[in-house]
């Protein structure tokens, strides 16, 4: 049985006023998959990464085309509530970015903003997305203490947790563990490896050897173009695209 799509991208142009930074990108996103993106800094993968939330539409002079969809719904539609899409596609950022708040308070903040406010229900939520990062264990008694206090692995789980907080579909990780060692590395992999259950999961990463660890399916950006999406294996052990080749063979990036 074929995996369903969950995210449809469809001749995809963005410029920033007269910069073309993403050229006719077409891809499908399978449901509960890891997809990776990889390629050379400013070749575009973290820009489209940001049109899956409309992350870019805070962002001055840029200018969208195609169409996206995310579970048939074509997610530039004007009527789309843009709250409540970010609430469905999470996101995850390079540096752990806590609130300067409790631990209890960063992962309640979401839901609380959505309307929830009895606090057996938040403690239920607080408790289940700190389970889902696998962060509860070493947290349980701190819940009060501020998340600064935490290291930075501990941070990037806490950024995950409070991100599950608010359930969404789809997680977006941009480079979540470019900033932490590596064993802090490896703990946010086996997470991504369980997530995936629940989850879709985009992550752009610049180790390639990440990207073949966590990922089902990859896609090589240059340049603003998807040069070759396929299945992770056959990108990594038989790729299509001599560029793509290079790239991967350490030739140029």
């Amino acid at each position: 049985m074929s995996a369903r799509t969950i995210v449809n991208i469809n001749d995809l142009q963005l410029y920033y006023t007269d910069f073309h930074a993403l050229k006719s990108v077409k891809m499908q996103i399978k449901a509960n998959s890891v997809t990776a993106f990889i390629g050379p800094s400013g070749c575009g993968k973290s820009t489209l990464l940001r049109t899956l939330n409309r992350m870019n539409d805070m962002i001055k002079g840029v200018k969208i085309t195609g169409a996206i969809e995310v579970d048939g719904t074509d997610i530039y539609d004007p009527a789309v509530n843009v709250e409540l899409l970010r609430k469905k596609i999470g996101m995850v950022f390079q540096q752990p970015n806590p609130f300067p708040k409790s631990i209890y308070d960063n992962i309640a903040y979401g839901p609380r903003i959505h309307g929830i406010t009895k606090k057996a229900e938040l403690d239920s939520i607080v408790e289940k997305s700190l389970r889902g990062a696998a962060l509860w264990d070493e947290v349980k008694t701190d819940l009060k203490k501020s998340a600064y206090g935490l290291s930075g692995g501990q941070q990037q789980r806490l950024c995950i947790a409070r991100a599950l907080a608010v359930n969404p579909e789809i997680l977006l990780m941009d480079e979540p563990t470019s900033a932490l060692d590596p064993i802090s590395t490896l703990k946010i992999e086996e997470l991504i490896q369980e997530l995936k259950n629940k989850y879709t999961i985009v992550i752009v990463t610049h180790n390639m050897q990440q990207a073949a660890r966590v990922s089902s399916d990859t896609a090589f950006f240059l340049n603003g173009e998807v040069v070759e999406f396929n299945e992770t294996v056959k990108l990594f052990s038989n790729p299509r695209d001599q560029r793509t080749e290079d790239y991967i063979s350490g030739r140029f990036g």
